[in-house]
């Protein structure tokens, strides 16, 4: 293994890239390429660097990655948020084929080593992700709920409404109102 190259657990966007590009920097780490979920820096970092490094990247919510198998599991992560993205719906392949076609383990070994070390099955993350990257879309207030219900693969508005409804507890109508209140100021939604 290339101990030039880390992996890092909890990046799941375009900020996290640009964010843990920052963290290098200030830590005066150089680096070849920041990816979701790795690193390639230009030197091996020496213990010191190494524990500076994963201290900083607990501040932000990321970890750094040690054994193969949690390296497994970030990729079922990053897998699924890529799918989310639209490149799995767009070919219309279903989610456990898409993650199959990435990772090339059986289903089942990754449908278990997920929900063992997660506390969740793959599908709920899935879900759980959706209704997130739904939140996004309706906060940014470009797209109508019936054109966010086909974006992000849901049969109808009804079935995103139901979703919605059950891991948010509001409506969508409803989650956007409270929403408008706040302005489109980063955090959590």
């Amino acid at each position: 293994m290339n101990k030039n190259r880390l992996f890092i657990k909890n990046m799941v966007c375009p900020r996290c890239i640009l964010t843990v590009e920052q963290l290098l920097n200030k830590l005066n780490m150089p680096y070849e390429q920041v990816l979701l979920g790795e690193v390639v820096l230009k030197n091996s970092p020496d213990a010191k660097e190494q524990q500076a490094l994963e201290q900083a990247l607990k501040k932000v919510g990321f970890e750094l990655i040690e054994t193969r198998l949690y390296k497994i599991i970030e990729d079922i992560r990053l897998t699924i948020m890529e799918y989310l993205s639209g490149n799995g719906r767009e070919q219309k392949i279903n989610l456990s084929a898409y993650i199959t076609e990435k990772i090339p383990y059986d289903y089942s070994y990754l449908s278990d080593l997920f929900s063992s070390t997660e506390g969740t099955s793959i599908e709920q993350f899935f879900i759980l992700q959706r209704i997130e990257k739904v939140k996004e879309l309706i906060v940014y207030d470009q797209l109508s709920l019936t054109e966010i219900a086909h974006q992000m693969g849901f049969s109808s508005v009804h079935h995103l409404s139901a979703q919605f409804r059950k891991h948010t507890g509001l409506t969508p109508s409803h989650f956007k109102k409270l929403r408008a209140g706040k302005g489109r100021t980063p955090g959590p939604i």
